[in-house]
C-alpha cells in the first residue's frame, strides 16, 4: 500500500481517482489547491510521509508545474507526475525539466495510471539508495539507465567517437543538449570507457537540490552544522571518490556553491559544511545543461573561471529531430523494452503511427519517445500498434501543424478573437473557472473544452 498525495480541483473526478486507486490497496489524501497541499506537506501526514504526488496541471491558485518547481527548490523530491486534459507536451516537458516523473493526460486511462504509478514508486526506491553514501542502486536501476542505443546517422557516429576519444583521459566534460537527448547516458558511457570504470558513478540533479542543502549534498556536513544536521553525512564528492561524479543542470547551482565547486576542482579537496578538516578526493567531473553557460556567465549568473575549468572538452547531445536515421532503431529498441517491462508483445507500429512519428518534432527528445512507445504498447491488444492507441496529444499536435495561419480565412479569425476573450476574461476574475463561464454566459463544461481547444496557460 502507498501513501499518495493527490492535488485536484474537480471534485467528481478525485472520488473516482481515490476509489479506483482504493480498491488496489493505496491511500489517498485529496487536495483541492496548491495551499492545501502545502498544508498536507507541511504536516507530514500522521500516517507517514508521502510516496508519490499526482498534480493536476491547473489548480484554482496557480499550476502544478510552478509548485513543482518550489517544492524541488525547497529540497522535497518525493516522485511526482502531472495529470492535465490539455495536450501540450511541451507543458509536460517543461514539467520533467524541473523534477516531474511523468505525465499523463486526461480522461486517465486506468492501466496507464497504475503503470506510471507503480513507476514512480520504483522511482522513489531508487532514489532513496542512490543518495546513500557508497551505495550502489539495484541491478534493475542500473540496466534501465544504461538500456540505450547509439544510432547509425552521421551526428550519432560524431557523438560516440567525441566519447571515445575524451572517455580514457581525466578530462572534465561538458555535455550540452535539450532536455530528454540522453546527457547522462552520454556521462555514463564516457564512466564505462574510463580508467576508472571500476569506481563508482554518482549523478545528482542539480536542478532538484535547494539552495540550502546544494552545499551539504555536495560536500557533506558534520552534526550541529545547521538546523536539521543530526548526524555527519558524506557528501557526493566523497561518495564518488576514485570515480566519475556527475552534475545534471549544472546552471541551477547558486553563487556560493559554484566557488565551492571551483575550488573542489583545482585543488582536489573539500570541507564539509561546519568542519575545519580538509578531506582530499580523486573524482573526475562531468556537467550537463541545456541552457548557454557561457552566456550565462556573461550575465553574471554562471562563474567564468568554473565554466572554463569544466570546459576541457564539450560535447553537444543532437536533438532527436536530427537523428531521423536513427528514428527506426530507437523505437524498435523502445518497443522491445517495452515489452519486456509490461509483459506485452508488440512487433511493430503500423505504418500510419511510423508516419506520425517521422513528423512529430519531439519537444521531449527520446524521453518523450521512450514514454510514449511505452503508452503505445500498454494500450495495444496486437501485435501490431495502430493510431488508435496513440496519445492523442501526439494526433493533437499533428492537426495543429496542419491547421491554416490565423488570419488565412474567416474561421481562424474567429477562433483567434474567441480565444483572446477566454484569456482576458480569465485573467480579469483571476482564473476562476466558474466566474469566467457566467461572464461570457457559457457552461462551466463549454469553458473547460475552449481552453483545451486553444491551448490557453
Amino acid at each position: 500500500m502507498a501513501h499518495l498525495l493527490l492535488v485536484e480541483d474537480d471534485s467528481t473526478f478525485s472520488k473516482l481517482l481515490t476509489n479506483f486507486l482504493g480498491k488496489h490497496g493505496h491511500q489517498v489524501k485529496v487536495c483541492t489547491s496548491i495551499k492545501e497541499a502545502r498544508e498536507a506537506l507541511g504536516k507530514n501526514a500522521a500516517e507517514g510521509p508521502f510516496e508519490v504526488l499526482m498534480l493536476d496541471y491547473r489548480l484554482p491558485d496557480g499550476n502544478s508545474v510552478d509548485f513543482l518547481k518550489t517544492l524541488r527548490s525547497e529540497g522535497n523530491r518525493t516522485p511526482a507526475f502531472i495529470m492535465t486534459s490539455f495536450h501540450d507536451v511541451r507543458t509536460a516537458v517543461t514539467a520533467m525539466q524541473i523534477g516531474a516523473f511523468d505525465y499523463i493526460t486526461k480522461p486517465v486511462n486506468p492501466e496507464e495510471l497504475l503503470m506510471v504509478l507503480r513507476e514512480a514508486l520504483n522511482k522513489g526506491e531508487v532514489t532513496s539508495v542512490k543518495t546513500a553514501p557508497k551505495a550502489k542502486s539495484s541491478a534493475k536501476a542500473d540496466k534501465q539507465s544504461l538500456d540505450y542505443i547509439e544510432g547509425r546517422s552521421k551526428v550519432a557516429k560524431q557523438l560516440f567517437e567525441y566519447v571515445r576519444l575524451v572517455a580514457p583521459t581525466d578530462m572534465s566534460v561538458i555535455i550540452q543538449g535539450e532536455s530528454g537527448t540522453g546527457k547522462e547516458h552520454v556521462a555514463k558511457s564516457i564512466h564505462r570507457l574510463s580508467k576508472r570504470a571500476d569506481g563508482p558513478f554518482v549523478a545528482i540533479d542539480c536542478g532538484s537540490l535547494s539552495k540550502d542543502l546544494a552545499a551539504s549534498e555536495l560536500f557533506g556536513h558534520k552534526k550541529g552544522a545547521f538546523t536539521g544536521a543530526l548526524q555527519d553525512k558524506i557528501g557526493q564528492f566523497e561518495a564518488a571518490d576514485g570515480g566519475t561524479l556527475f552534475l545534471d543542470e549544472i546552471g541551477n547551482l547558486s553563487y556560493d556553491v559554484q566557488i565551492k565547486l571551483l575550488r573542489a576542482l583545482q585543488e582536489r579537496i573539500i570541507v564539509p559544511i561546519g568542519s575545519t578538516q580538509q578531506v582530499k578526493v580523486d573524482v573526475r567531473l562531468i556537467a550537463a545543461t541545456n541552457e548557454d553557460l557561457i552566456a550565462n556567465a556573461a550575465a553574471g549568473d554562471f562563474r567564468e573561471d568554473l565554466y572554463h575549468r569544466l570546459n576541457e572538452f564539450k560535447i553537444e547531445v543532437p536533438a532527436l529531430r536530427k537523428r531521423g536515421e536513427d528514428l527506426p532503431l530507437f523505437v524498435q529498441h523502445f518497443v522491445d523494452k517495452a515489452n519486456e517491462e509490461l509483459d506485452r508483445n508488440v512487433r511493430e507500429l503500423s505504418k500510419e503511427v511510423m508516419d506520425v512519428f517521422l513528423k512529430y518534432d519531439w519537444p521531449g527528445n527520446l524521453r518523450e519517445l521512450n514514454n510514449v512507445i511505452k503508452r503505445l504498447v500498454l494500450l495495444s491488444k496486437e501485435e501490431v500498434a495502430t493510431l488508435s492507441a496513440l496519445p492523442s496529444e501526439m494526433i493533437t499536435a499533428m492537426e495543429d501543424q496542419q491547421k491554416p495561419a490565423p488570419g488565412s480565412d474567416l474561421k481562424a479569425l474567429q477562433e483567434t478573437h474567441e480565444k483572446e476573450m477566454i484569456e482576458k476574461v480569465l485573467q480579469e476574475v483571476r482564473y476562476n473557472k466558474s466566474k469566467a463561464a457566467k461572464l461570457l454566459n457559457i457552461d462551466r463544461k463549454t469553458l473547460y473544452y475552449k481552453i483545451e481547444k486553444y491551448h490557453i496557460e
